[in-house]
């Protein structure tokens, strides 16, 4: 069997480096010493090719959409033990799934011919009847006429209502005045005659109500059929999108190590019940493992790296690496890594056991402890050790929620404690009403320039990519950070945090943000590059007491 033709092998000496027993847990990782060396050359490939154009951004924009992107590297061995690695990229590139330096995709739809464009272009066509009717001037015109007729049936029927009440107020008068006046046979004759001129004024305000309803129902019936042909257009347009996903799923077919194939809507079925994303199985990952389980090829450890310039909405860092993504990636890869040796799952194991949690202060309503970096708030699902259980170890007595607020697992520093529901309630609202003063301290990656200011940047959970927040203008939830800088020293800027608001991740991703300080947090494993740990803490807690109503204060230095 010759070299199959998306395998690169080395060109730099890796000898003395050995191949790892386990595969990459690849929601969680450290490169290995291969997967760096891979990235680096494909870098380097990157940086020299002129095959194809891409506007990375990386300040070099020409006029095109500037479009950043995750680049993925595959460690595999050959029939004959020889190190090799593929290479991928998430998504297209240069507006074509097909590149000699790169896997092809799992299905490539963009393929010249493919039913995907074919019964696309039939979809598009829909869409530019469906925009053809809606921006008919015709229907311009009938929804303006109506809007008009509609009113002027309004004031007119209103004012006519008007002038029969004012005839049936002078009907009355004359009852009134001449029920004194006139016999009773002549009275009987009046009566009769007032009770003719009501059933008129009735009869014209109905043939006055019906050619006003006319003139509307005639409009109304132009534009239910405008609305009619475009309702029609939208179910087949629906109909055609259904069964062209469906066929979609059906391309997307997933090896693993034992050779068992899924197609991409079981896998989600079975993982989640859920129905897949748009998008999923386009990422690096599933494209490289398809491609070498296809060529007999044994994985042995990869990584996924960033290249360009950072979306607005996240936090994506030139040549910084980065996990699977949940989101679109987890259930595909959890079918294709079956039957493989894994690395342990960081996220599963439980941080050292802290010897002591130390405990600021302690009352018969509150308690406040100074909570250690990597350590938990509250529970979780696979660690249970957290200040929450520490804390029912240490006040037994204590009721109700018992944790007023959190930190991040990675976040050291103050945590309030409320020792029953009383005090709960008290000091949570203070955090409701903002009044609550908090203070963290934090070593940013970099040099920020201003020496104080405020970040107003929403953000609401990436749920293609859990836990990361990302910053949405639409969906976010408001997200305001105060800023002042400490100290400049060694490349590093020591700053002070104020938060307004209480989002997750709010100071991580506002320090990071292009948008923010663009600047990370020393140690930040999600939006920056991960260290020792994550130089953030929280310093300073100000809150009326639950009992004696006065303000007190808290502070503890930061451990960095």
């Amino acid at each position: 069997m010759g070299k199959p033709e998306f395998l690169h092998y080395f060109s730099q000496d890796i000898q003395g480096i050995p191949v790892p027993e386990k595969f990459t847990f690849p929601f969680c990782y450290e490169p290995h010493a291969l997967s760096i060396i891979a990235s680096d050359e494909l870098q380097h490939y990157l940086q020299h090719q002129s095959e194809w154009q891409h506007n990375f951004g990386l300040g070099n924009s020409s006029g095109q959409q500037v479009i950043g992107k995750m680049f993925g590297v595959l460690v595999v061995t050959d029939s004959s033990g020889t190190p090799g690695y593929l290479c991928a990229f998430s998504g297209k590139l240069a507006g074509t799934n097909a590149h000699k330096h790169f896997v092809p995709p799992v299905f490539d739809m963009l393929q010249k011919d493919s039913f995907f464009l074919l019964e696309e272009e039939e979809i598009n066509e829909i869409n530019r009847q469906i925009a053809t009717l809606e921006q008919d001037e015709l229907l311009t015109q009938l929804k303006t006429d109506l809007q008009a007729v509609t009113r002027s049936a309004e004031e007119s029927i209103s004012h006519f209502r008007q002038q029969l009440k004012k005839l049936k107020e002078e009907r009355k008068q004359i009852r009134t005045i001449q029920t004194e006046i006139l016999s009773a046979s002549d009275f009987q004759l009046l009566e009769a005659d007032l009770i003719k001129q009501s059933l008129r004024d009735k009869h014209e305000l109905s043939v006055l109500q019906k050619d006003w309803k006319s003139g509307i129902t005639e409009i109304q019936e132009q534009l239910d059929n405008y609305h009619g042909r475009i309702s029609l257009l939208k179910e087949e347009r629906k109909a055609k999108s259904g069964l062209l996903q469906t066929r979609l799923f059906e391309q997307y077919l997933f090896l693993n190590k034992k050779g068992i194939s899924k197609d991409i809507r079981s896998i989600f079925e079975q993982f989640n019940q859920s129905v897949p994303p748009a998008g999923a199985g386009e990422c690096a990952a599933p494209k490289l493992l398809q491609y070498a389980f296809l060529h007999q090829l044994t994985p042995v450890a990869m990584a996924e790296f960033w290249w360009g310039d950072s979306p607005a909405s996240e936090i994506r860092k030139h040549k910084n690496y980065y996990p699977a993504c949940k989101g679109k990636c987890e259930p595909i890869l959890s079918h294709m890594l079956d039957g493989m040796i894994l690395e342990d799952n960081p996220l599963l194991e439980a941080p050292k056991a802290q010897s002591d949690l130390e405990i600021l202060y302690d009352d018969e309503d509150i308690a406040v402890v100074n909570k250690p970096a990597e350590f938990l708030s509250v529970p979780g699902i696979h660690i249970q050790d957290s200040v929450y259980t520490r804390m029912q170890t240490a006040f037994p007595e204590a009721t109700g929620p018992i944790i007023v607020h959190r930190l991040d697992m990675s976040t050291s520093g103050i945590l309030l404690i409320a020792k029953h529901k009383d005090a709960h309630k008290f000091i949570q609202q203070q955090f409701i009403n903002h009044s609550i003063e908090k203070r963290y301290v934090a070593l940013l990656d970099g040099i920020v320039a201003e020496d104080e200011g405020i970040i107003d940047l929403p953000l609401r959970l990436d749920l293609d990519d859990r836990p990361r927040q990302m910053v949405c203008y639409e969906y976010g939830k408001k997200a305001i950070t105060k800023f002042q800088v400490l100290s400049r020293v060694n490349g590093k800027t020591k700053i002070l945090f104020f938060p307004v608001t209480g989002r997750t991740h709010q100071l991580r991703v506002h320090a990071a943000h292009l948008l923010g300080l663009h600047t990370p947090i020393v140690g930040d494993d999600l939006y920056g590059t991960k260290s020792n740990r994550l130089h953030l803490h929280a310093a300073y807690l100000s809150f009326v007491h639950p009992r004696t109503k006065k303000t007190v204060i808290f502070e503890v230095k930061a451990p960095f």
